[in-house]
């Protein structure tokens, strides 16, 4: 597709129309791309990598247009960060496509192999799901993403990204589709949805059950409640990331420090920024003030149980919304529990599942955290802001899963995969 969009808002024939075409297009690559090999699919993605390096000027001059409308729209600080891109954020996602490239092939592994005693030879083997519907807000580098991620995997893809990222979106997209033409796989493998007409997302979730297999949704609550809620296909996605740091009596406070800031400060709008610090009851006394001061001092407001309003004026009483509360911003709840059993129980009824960190010396304590909580994603000594398929290996993530069937924590190129059973004989009859 080209670099402009479609009309903002569309006939619901002609938005049946543009759809239906997505739909059929994607329905007749996806059984090219899955029977593609390797080769061609790397040479796919190292030729859109090659161009998106190519094109940094056009990707930027279209990125300032979404960022002019954002700002006239007074959009958050952190909304903006999520939307701006830069040269380095352009090689930065060029970089992710040559990572998926070195990826293994997760199509076709042999998952488990085993023989019955009537000979016949049982395989489980990855497939790719099939076609993929995308719909994200304001991140442009999704599209660069979440576009390798499924061409690697096999399966092909229609995203739908936000009406702020328009612009940005489309220059990308038509990177993918130039690394495409390149390897000589279909274009329609990678769709990227022509209209910022809201009613294409309605339209993806409830009239395409013809055409797609799965919905992942990337964005903020309402985006992914909605979407958990009209889709009638399967979803993989989370609604909050409300991540927590716990600081333990036996934690090194100098490291404590560091890794509290770099979780809630390194990115405020990433879903794997911390939104509430836990502090041990046994350590309030010689760990609590520096750690609260820190994030006071690094510009981060605090909002406090009693204990730790008492700890400096600038604290603001916490209320029990926030604990509840994904702030995406210089934001911070604390509160001191205690011990390690309190701090999972916080946990457990305040949290959403996503990340949790554990900073201690204690590696008792440690595997009691990592063992006893429930997330996608737990550490121990380790920021929050790790919770990341970039930073897993994974070469890039369409999202943090928190659901507990399929896939769970960030979703790369093996989540993008089912399985299928293949079975040998030679002449076998059920009796």
């Amino acid at each position: 597709m080209s670099e402009t969009t479609s009309p903002s808002v569309l006939t619901s024939v002609a938005l049946a129309s543009v759809m239906k075409s997505l739909g059929e297009a994607a329905l007749a690559a996806q059984p090219v791309l899955a029977a593609a090999t390797r080769e061609q699919k790397d040479a796919a993605l190292l030729a859109a990598a090659t161009a998106l390096r190519g094109n940094v000027e056009r990707i930027l001059a279209a990125n300032a247009i979404d960022m002019q409308a954002a700002e006239q729209k007074n959009l958050s600080a952190a909304m903006l960060d999520r939307l701006r891109l830069d040269a380095a954020r352009v090689e930065a996602m060029a970089r992710g496509l040559e990572d998926i490239a070195r990826l293994p092939d997760p199509v076709g592994r042999v998952l488990a192999e085993w023989d019955r005693p009537n000979g016949l030879r049982i395989s489980r083997v990855a497939v790719p799901l099939g076609v993929i519907g995308i719909i994200y807000e304001s991140r442009p580098n999704v599209t660069a993403d979440a576009g390798a991620l499924c061409l690697k995997s096999g399966n092909a893809v229609i995203l739908r990204g936000g009406s702020e990222s328009a612009h940005s979106s489309a220059a990308i997209h038509a990177a993918l589709v130039a690394g495409l033409k390149a390897a000589q796989l279909p274009e329609a493998a990678i769709q990227l949805v022509p209209t910022t007409d809201r009613a294409a997302v309605g339209y993806l979730l409830s009239e395409m059950t013809d055409y797609l297999d799965v919905i992942v949704p990337r964005g903020g609550k309402s985006l992914v409640a909605r979407v958990q809620q009209e889709a009638r296909v399967p979803v993989i996605g989370h609604l909050d990331g409300i991540c927590h740091v716990y600081v333990d009596r036996d934690a090194d406070l100098p490291m404590a420090i560091a890794i509290t800031l770099n979780a809630k400060l390194r990115r405020t709008g990433v879903c794997g920024s911390a939104e509430t610090l836990l502090v041990d009851s046994a350590a309030v006394e010689s760990y609590l003030a520096p750690l609260v001061t820190a994030l006071l001092d690094a510009g981060c407001e605090v909002r406090g149980d009693e204990q730790v309003r008492r700890v400096d004026p600038r604290v603001r009483a916490a209320t029990e919304q926030d604990w509840y509360t994904e702030y995406l911003d210089a934001i911070i709840a604390v509160r001191v529990v205690d011990g390690v059993d309190a701090a999972m129980a916080h946990i457990a009824r305040y949290g959403s599942s996503h990340t949790e960190s554990i900073i201690t010396a204690n590696s008792k304590t440690a595997e009691r955290f990592l063992t006893g909580v429930d997330s996608a994603i737990v550490l121990h000594n380790a920021s929050t802001q790790f919770a990341d398929g970039g930073e897993f290996g994974m070469g890039a993530e369409i999202g943090i899963s928190t659901d507990r069937f399929h896939a769970r924590g960030p979703v790369g190129v093996e989540q993008l995969t089912s399985y299928k059973y293949v079975v040998r004989g030679s002449g076998q009859l059920r009796p």
